[in-house]
């Protein structure tokens, strides 16, 4: 099973990206957490447009991707994992958590350092949040984040399959919690024990700047309780929350020009 994960990494990633973004999609349809502010058809021709770019560009400039340092790790034997021997379930198992640990850190490092605030800012002024969101990251970001995941496989020793195991759930946990759907109070209450939900993570793109920096997890829940960058609720609930940056209210920041020269914009948070 673990090699079969390997050996089609790109068909399992995919398909899982497409059953979850169809499954996800129709959930929006039919049961609708906020009435939606801008066009749909703009935003989700340049959301998944900038995806589609972010994808070529991965495959481009990192062919083997964070797998494939998985595997020179393993070669060569680096990392603490291959040093110690640890066994590959509990190798991989805890390369995963802390696979996710280190996206929370970077996601707040992302939030308090300017030069990368100006990257990541563009996943934040989607005025809308649903699943394209989930998707929508400036191409130096998505470049950043790959060599952070590669430093951190090397470092530990990863085992490859929990790297694409991690990687599928990455994506599918991000479009399902950037998801524009309507959730059971009591159902998200449980599943806020296990993953990230819509409801808690959409506070995190709130205008007041208080709530965009909290709920910083994109999979598993636990940092941001333990870290304390936590919030339960928006201030002004989920229908009337303003979602987006406040210096960024212009229709033209959601088109795929105005998306990739968000970095370059002389305007403040």
């Amino acid at each position: 099973m673990n090699m079969f994960i390997i050996d089609n990494e790109v068909l399992v990633r995919f398909a899982f990206f497409a059953g979850v973004f169809v499954l996800m999609s129709l959930w929006e349809v039919f049961a609708p957490r906020r009435v939606l502010k801008v066009s749909k058809s703009v935003r989700w021709f340049n959301n998944l447009s900038v995806t589609a770019l972010n994808s070529f560009l991965v495959r481009l400039i990192f062919p083997a991707a964070a797998v494939g340092a998985a595997f020179i790790a393993e070669e060569r034997n680096w990392g603490i994992f291959n040093m110690v021997q640890v066994p590959e379930g509990i190798a991989g198992f805890l390369g995963i958590v802390t696979l996710d640990l280190t996206i929370y850190a970077q996601h707040i490092f992302f939030h308090r350092i300017l030069f990368f605030w100006r990257f990541h800012r563009m996943h934040h002024i989607d005025l809308d949040v649903d699943v394209t969101t989930g998707a929508r990251f400036h191409p130096m970001e998505i470049i950043f984040s790959m060599v952070i995941k590669f430093g951190v496989v090397i470092l530990l020793g990863i085992p490859a399959w929990s790297v694409v195991v991690f990687e599928v759930l990455l994506n599918a946990t991000s479009m399902f919690n950037h998801s524009n759907i309507y959730m059971n109070n009591r159902i998200d209450r449980i599943l806020r024990t296990f993953v990230v939900t819509p409801d808690m993570h959409r506070i995190h793109h709130s205008v007041i700047i208080q709530e965009t920096d909290s709920n910083f997890g994109f999979n598993l829940p636990w940092w941001d309780r333990l870290f304390r960058t936590y919030r339960h609720q928006p201030i002004r609930g989920h229908k009337e929350m303003v979602l987006g940056l406040a210096n960024y209210r212009e229709n033209k920041w959601q088109t795929l020009p105005w998306m990739l020269v968000t970095p370059f914009a002389r305007r403040s948070r």
